[in-house]
């Protein structure tokens, strides 16, 4: 889970993305591209989604300027049919081509019902739910993940089949939040988890569903867009191109009326928050209604960045000679 830092500083949003995309650019990354970076990772920090937000330009500001990534990708269509959508990413970072592939994706699916996207030869693309939230204003049922290069050896743990697993999934409302469900499905049982054993013991349902999601991912976001399960049969110009995605989107009206259907989510969302939370938490909500109090009261306050934070961006900035956010 992304829980806002106990220790931190508050960071006009503004600021943040300036950083970003001013980082961007100067290893390369043209202005256009370096702004759309910016704004998506300033928007999962919004939301309070921090493991995928500003701190991660540290890494890919790095990738780029060494060449492990193309800090110039032309993402190009590879295939096209009225229902689905291939595009090769070009070795650069991967929300270049979902993004646009994404808003190609929205217009196939209003025009025929239903539509997928498969993304190639790309990095890192991401939190999932910035693709899944893109067609909720068009009355769309949207599902997104992704898969990278795997390097199973014998003897490597179980949990390792399961890779990265990002999923979204995302339902329009009326007027209440947006339904977002945004998560890595193995991501409490990586090794430096403290209680991954634990959980096997007490709960291997929920361990092996983590793992069978994961594998899922692997196999639709990665092994579907030709990553192959031996890396030295990976044929790419660029070594961190290395993942893939999916985005499958479809109208509500195939089933039902969107206004009808929009207003039953209000009423669910408005129910739920009458019911008892989890221990240790104070508000019972749907997925994606955390997020979105989070991002009303960044929006006006400033993002909460925590000491980790801090220091990726003065390092990266102290690398690249520019100035930090704050």
């Amino acid at each position: 889970m992304n829980l806002p830092p106990s220790t931190f500083i508050r960071v006009p949003h503004q600021k943040l993305h300036a950083f970003t995309s001013r980082a961007a650019q100067t290893v390369g990354l043209p202005e256009d591209k370096a702004e759309l970076l910016a704004k998506l990772l300033t928007d999962n920090d919004l939301r309070g989604v921090f493991s995928h937000g500003t701190r991660q330009i540290a890494t890919y500001a790095i990738l780029m300027r060494d060449g492990k990534l193309n800090a110039n990708p032309r993402p190009w269509v590879v295939r096209e049919t009225p229902v689905s959508l291939v595009m090769d990413g070009d070795g650069g970072l991967g929300y270049f081509p979902t993004y646009e592939g994404t808003l190609r994706l929205i217009e196939k699916a209003k025009q025929s019902g239903i539509a997928v996207l498969q993304t190639r030869n790309h990095g890192h693309f991401g939190a999932a739910g910035i693709y899944s939230r893109l067609p909720l204003r068009h009355d769309l049922l949207t599902y997104v993940t992704s898969g990278h290069q795997l390097k199973l050896q014998p003897g490597q743990s179980h949990f390792d089949a399961a890779g990265g697993s990002p999923m979204s999934f995302s339902v329009p409302t009326l007027q209440e939040d947006p339904i977002v469900l945004d998560f890595g499905a193995i991501h409490d049982m990586y090794a430096t988890s403290p209680h991954r054993d634990e959980l096997v013991r007490l709960a291997p349902g929920t361990v092996f569903r983590s793992i069978g999601l994961g594998v899922i991912c692997q196999a639709w976001g990665g092994m579907l867009a030709g990553i192959p399960l031996d890396e030295e049969r990976a044929v790419k110009k660029f070594v961190g191109a290395n993942q893939g995605s999916l985005v499958i989107t479809f109208r509500i009206d195939l089933f039902m009326a969107p206004e009808q259907f929009k207003r039953e989510m209000d009423e669910y969302a408005r129910r739920v928050r009458t019911l008892k939370p989890l221990e240790g938490f104070d508000q019972a909500y749907l997925p994606g209604g955390v997020e979105a109090a989070r991002e009303r009261e960044y929006r006006e306050r400033g993002v909460p960045v925590g000491p980790e934070h801090q220091q990726k961006l003065e390092e990266l900035a102290n690398e690249l000679g520019i100035e930090t956010p704050w």
